[in-house]
């Protein structure tokens, strides 16, 4: 593709500034918790390792050959019950199955009512444990502007609940869960 060198040419078409607040964060598998997001990011990217050419004067850096992608990081604000939070404990816990082989068996079976809504294979295969998640991105008229699509997600981890007898404010108890997938998407809409 040629560049643009008449400056006429080259102005910006949309002049709005995308907002902190204008998004919306989707994801199958934890359904309590994607109402309650209050914040996420969208993940940077950067290569591998750059190789390095040997020249008879001097090294030369040339561009990499893998991406590797930053976490995904959410916060979202804690339900009452806690179920919420339970369900990413309960995710991970079904994967690490840190007390039985039952409770990885139980993820498995909980998997399947997954697979219904949405094909992944058979339980041989280790992604029935993840979920494909959506954040969308809007406009300053909350119209959907950018989507990404982030596949095969799974949480890494999951911050601790802090409570404080002497906290006066009713401030609502929040939580962080850090987030590994394959990679993302971005489509515009």
């Amino acid at each position: 593709m040629p560049v643009n060198t008449n400056v006429l040419n080259r102005q910006p078409s949309n002049l709005d500034f995308a907002r902190t607040t204008q998004f919306r964060f989707s994801i199958l598998k934890i359904p309590n918790t994607e109402y309650h997001i209050t914040e996420a990011n969208l993940p940077g990217i950067a290569f591998g390792g750059d190789a390095i050419m040997n020249t008879r004067y001097t090294s030369m850096p040339f561009m990499g050959d893998t991406i590797d992608f930053s976490p995904l990081e959410l916060s979202f604000m804690v339900q009452e019950d806690l179920s919420n939070w339970k369900e990413i404990h309960d995710w991970m816990t079904g994967i690490g199955f840190p007390k039985t082989p039952e409770q990885f068996a139980e993820a498995l079976r909980d998997s399947e009512v997954e697979k219904t809504v949405q094909r992944r294979g058979n339980l041989a295969m280790p992604n029935v444990l993840t979920s494909d998640a959506t954040l969308t991105l809007l406009t300053n008229k909350n119209n959907p502007v950018i989507q990404v699509n982030f596949r095969n997600i799974y949480p890494t981890s999951l911050s601790g609940l802090q409570f404080n007898t002497q906290d006066t404010d009713a401030t609502p108890l929040t939580a962080q869960v850090t987030m590994s997938y394959d990679f993302y998407e971005i489509v515009t809409l």
